[in-house]
């Protein structure tokens, strides 16, 4: 699948690759689960076309650092409270570039 851009994401696109910028990236929070107490987070990600809540869990949030260029494979894209949300698949990665 062709890299994609921030501008052209919607909200069933799946199997995302796209390339961008960690902008933001506030304290993890803890949730309760079905499998326990998760460590969440919603960074700000960012490339030359626009930029979009990105909601990370656990080792994603290890994974990268505030003003990293980041490379997201098998993401997906869903509406919540009306604003379009990146989300990582499970069978999905996050790595700095």
């Amino acid at each position: 699948m062709p890299e994609m851009t921030v501008e052209e994401l919607q909200a069933d696109s799946d199997d995302v690759e796209i390339k961008g910028t960690i902008k933001k990236l506030p304290t993890p929070r803890a949730v309760s689960t079905q499998y326990g107490q998760k460590r969440i987070t919603t960074v700000v990600f960012e490339d030359d076309t626009g930029e979009i809540d990105l909601t990370l869990w656990e080792e994603e949030i290890d994974a990268i650092e505030e003003g990293a260029d980041v490379v997201i494979e098998g993401g997906y894209v869903r509406e919540w409270a009306d604003d379009l949300q990146l989300n990582i698949g499970r069978d999905g990665n996050i790595e700095q570039a």
